[in-house]
C-alpha cells in the first residue's frame, strides 16, 4: 500500500493564497537567484523559514499574513515552502551551497 497524506484543509484561504504567492514570487526562476543571494549574504540557511519570513526577504507583508493564519494553514505554508526549497535546480543550489549546507 503506498503512503497517501491526509488532506488538511486550508482554514483562511484569502490570506493562504496571497501569502503562497509572495513566496512563489521568491521561487519563481527569474528572481530565485536574488532570493538566495539576499539569504546567503545574510549568513541564513534557506530552510530557516521563520527567520526568513521576518527578515523581509518574502515580501514586507508576508510576516504578518503568515502570523495571522491558523497553525495548521502555516504547518501548510512552511511545507510548501520547503518543497519549493528543494525544487530549486542543482546548478543554483551548489553555487548557494553556504545557505543549503546544514553546518
Amino acid at each position: 500500500m503506498k503512503f497517501q497524506q491526509a488532506g488538511i484543509a486550508v482554514q483562511d484561504t484569502q490570506d493562504y493564497t496571497r501569502l503562497h504567492a509572495l513566496i512563489d514570487a521568491a521561487f519563481d526562476a527569474r528572481d530565485v537567484e536574488i532570493f538566495l543571494e539576499r539569504v546567503t549574504k545574510s549568513k541564513l540557511r534557506i530552510r530557516d523559514f521563520e527567520t526568513i519570513l521576518g527578515r523581509g526577504y518574502l515580501g514586507k507583508d508576508a510576516q504578518a499574513l503568515y502570523l495571522a493564519l491558523p497553525v495548521s494553514d502555516q504547518g501548510l505554508t512552511r511545507e510548501r515552502y520547503l518543497r519549493l526549497v528543494e525544487a530549486v535546480p542543482g546548478e543554483l543550489r551548489q553555487r548557494y551551497l553556504k545557505a543549503y549546507a546544514y553546518y
